[in-house]
């Protein structure tokens, strides 16, 4: 990829004719003109004429020697979404396989969403289920997301930050995916410039300044192969490459060492006619130097699922100074740099682009995005799915009988299971690796020998098993298995643990649980019977909190009407301040659950520096104007008001509480900063308490998170329980009442 380049319109044209008939570059120059004319009114935010944009994606596809489709696509990609020209005018003046290309693409900026985040999962959604159909899309989403890092300069710090977090999330791993390298290592070095400038810069320049001296070495290493295979009599090409400035901050950060302790900084890369010549470099190589042990690896025996093909040995060279060799064919160097679009490039006669079945049999990504399209409840969670399944770490582990498996680095046995069939994850009864007997809960490791053992007189797979899967695709198919399997089971548990939710609410389940409510909730949730709902809530596929809150809305909104209506007659100060009502001549009662000791006719209200909720040691004081203020024991205010010889009351809770009443209590929850944290503990409060009255966030630079809520609660048990919910969210760290 020529990163520095500016193509003109002209310069992409050339580049199109040297590799299509006239038709074909007739079609690409109409689309130019199309987008030239709808685009020509609009400037990008750097100020420039918006068309340079869509010019520069079709010069990153054409460079790629994309089909005309494709080409024609990277100048409209915009126009839907930016101008008035629809779909239909798209399929109309060009053809079908441009219009589904863009459609892909575009954006889904025109549909309100509740949140930039709803939308953005449903952007990547859209996306990939479109990619699935056509890879052609996502070809073009990449040249557009490339340009788009290029000109990153010109947006504000935090949309450079967005943008970079995202592209490293997504658009990275999926480029790795498809094998397009060229691609994948520009968008992860330009999103680290934005993420973490200082150890860019730094990286950056510690390689230059040894740039010199390495260009020596990497000659005096080539040199030295050219020698030991000249009698070989192989023609090939030899050449170094620095690696890439995230690759090297990646393994600085991952083992822990500095930029002097990571000894690969360079690679040599040897590119034959053949595959035997790359096998038989590979033996000279081994023989003029010793090579590293567990250092080889054979990417051309055993294909990475990309397609990706190659040896790959680090040798201890001149000087005692490691360096990596990846010896590989011509056409597996085109694969390595352009990936799935080097096998569906532009043939001559090919209008037609690429359909999944010519190169998708080598790619179970498709199949896998269509399986958690299925499975998925919402877009987020789709998006959740997709990231940690089919865009983490890999490993590849190997059956009996030498069938190799890609897993997501952490799976185990399991998961590989479910893999390899639904029912074989159904029926496994046990495990070995590597000939040893594992348990259920081991990690598989690269070049693992794993064999499941299954048994027809298996009951089926127990719900620990969930604790004990890593990828959604197999816990998805475990809670299925228990979903049909259980289905009368589960409605009559989920029965009981909803009318357990609303009466925990402090209702009464027999006038909440009617016809009308369960089925404003069904309709809510997108399901068909109140049976599907009450069987989800049994086998856990939904919280029974969730759905209670849910079907007491209207009563909730009644009594909130009332609420307000009586604040307003009151006319209070506060409208936790209410006042205190006489229950026999030693203590008085308040509306707020509380007895005073020995007070008559005085307000009562319950701080807002500690929130007491019942179950917490309480203590009291007089304040002037203000009644008696109500405070937890361990409140700095109390030891405060001692301390400067304010009488302190004594107060308890009401030993019989009002089941509808609820207290606010705010909580800090801190965690690592990832995407959907704060969707994942405003689920985990939906689901466990009453009420959301606010809720804050920040994070420091080290990607800390810290969120404060206040929620509606009962108690000090019912507390407990809404915090034990919130640290089981993975990435929460502390969840603790918060004092001012």
């Amino acid at each position: 990829m020529e990163k520095d380049v500016l193509w003109t319109a002209d310069d992409v044209i050339s580049m199109c004719r040297d590799y299509m008939n006239e038709k074909h570059v007739d079609m690409v120059q109409r689309a130019y003109n199309f987008a030239a004319y709808v685009h020509k009114e609009q400037v990008r935010k750097s100020g420039e004429p918006y068309i340079i944009h869509p010019i520069q994606v079709a010069g990153i596809l054409a460079e790629l020697k994309m089909d005309p489709e494709t080409v024609s696509a990277g100048f409209l990609h915009d126009v839907v979404e930016d101008t008035k020209v629809t779909l239909g005018d798209i399929g109309e003046l060009f053809n079908h396989d441009v219009e589904v290309i863009v459609d892909g693409v575009t954006k889904l900026s025109k549909i309100q969403y509740k949140s930039h985040q709803e939308q953005l999962a449903e952007n990547h959604r859209k996306l990939l289920l479109a990619m699935s159909k056509d890879l052609r899309v996502i070809i073009v989403k990449l040249a557009d997301r490339l340009h788009n890092m290029r000109t990153l300069t010109h947006l504000r710090p935090d949309k450079q930050r967005r943008i970079s977090n995202e592209t490293l999330e997504i658009y990275a791993p999926l480029a790795e995916r498809l094998g397009i390298s060229t691609i994948k290592w520009e968008l992860e070095d330009i999103s680290l410039r934005y993420l973490n400038p200082q150890q860019y810069y730094r990286i950056a320049h510690l390689m230059n300044s040894r740039r010199d001296e390495r260009v020596k070495y990497i000659n005096e290493v080539i040199a030295d192969i050219n020698d030991a295979i000249k009698d070989l009599n192989i023609d090939c090409d030899i050449y170094g490459r620095p690696k890439h400035i995230y690759s090297i901050y990646h393994k600085m950060k991952d083992l822990h060492k500095q930029f002097g302790e990571i000894y690969d900084l360079l690679a040599v890369r040897v590119i034959t006619k053949s595959i035997r010549d790359c096998y038989a470099v590979l033996g000279a190589i081994h023989t003029r130097w010793t090579p590293m042990p567990g250092r080889f690896k054979d990417y051309i025996a055993m294909p990475k699922a990309n397609m990706y093909q190659s040896l790959h040995t680090t040798v201890i060279g001149p000087n005692g100074t490691p360096f990596e060799v990846q010896i590989r064919t011509e056409e597996m160097h085109r694969v390595a740099e352009y990936g799935i679009a080097a096998h569906w490039a532009y043939k001559e006669g090919n209008t037609q682009g690429v359909s999944q079945t010519s190169s998708g049999d080598k790619l179970n990504l498709f199949k896998e995005i269509i399986e958690f399209q299925k499975e998925a409840t919402d877009a987020s969670d789709f998006m959740e799915s997709v990231k940690g399944d089919l865009f983490g770490d890999r490993v590849y582990v190997f059956t009996p009988k030498g069938d190799v498996f890609e897993l997501p680095k952490g799976a185990g046995p399991l998961d590989m299971a479910y893999t390899i069939h639904t029912e074989v994850g159904n029926k496994t009864t046990g495990a070995k690796v590597n000939g040893k007997i594992v348990p259920l809960d081991y990690q598989v490791k690269n070049g693992d020998i794993v064999e499941i053992m299954t048994s027809q007189n298996s009951a089926g797979p127990s719900r620990d098993w969930l604790d004990l899967v890593h990828t959604n695709k197999a816990r998805n198919k475990i809670k299925h298995f228990f979903k049909l399997h259980e289905r009368e089971e589960n409605i009559e548990e989920g029965r009981e643990l909803l009318q357990h939710a609303i009466e925990e609410s402090g209702y009464k389940a027999s006038e909440v649980m009617t016809t009308e409510n369960l089925e404003k909730a069904v309709a809510k949730k997108n399901l068909k019977l109140v049976d599907d709902l009450l069987a989800s809530i049994g086998f856990g596929g939904i919280q029974p909190m969730g759905i209670a809150n849910i079907m007491l809305e209207d009563v909730r909104q009644e009594e909130e009407r009332l609420r307000k209506e009586e604040q307003e007659r009151a006319v209070l100060e506060d409208h936790q301040e209410i006042e205190a009502k006489p229950a026999n001549n030693d203590k008085k009662h308040s509306e707020n659950g509380i007895n005073v000791q020995g007070i008559d006719s005085m307000l009562v209200r319950l701080s807002h520096c500690c929130s007491p909720i019942p179950g917490d040691k309480i203590m009291g004081y007089v304040t002037k104007g203000r009644g008696v203020s109500v405070h937890r024991e361990d409140c700095p205010n109390i030891k405060a008001a001692s301390k400067n010889g304010m009488p302190l009351i004594d107060v308890s809770w009401n030993t019989i509480p009002d089941p509808r009443k609820y207290y606010d209590a705010e909580l800090e929850v801190e965690g690592y900063n990832r995407n959907g944290l704060i969707n994942d503990i405003l689920q985990a409060i939906n689901n466990s308490a009453k009420s959301l009255s606010s809720i804050n966030g920040r994070v420091d630079h080290n990607k800390q998170a810290v969120v404060t809520a206040t929620v509606g609660i009962k108690n000090s048990e019912h507390l407990q329980r809404v915090v034990d919910k919130i640290k089981q969210i993975p990435d929460v760290y502390v969840v603790k009442r918060v004092i001012h």
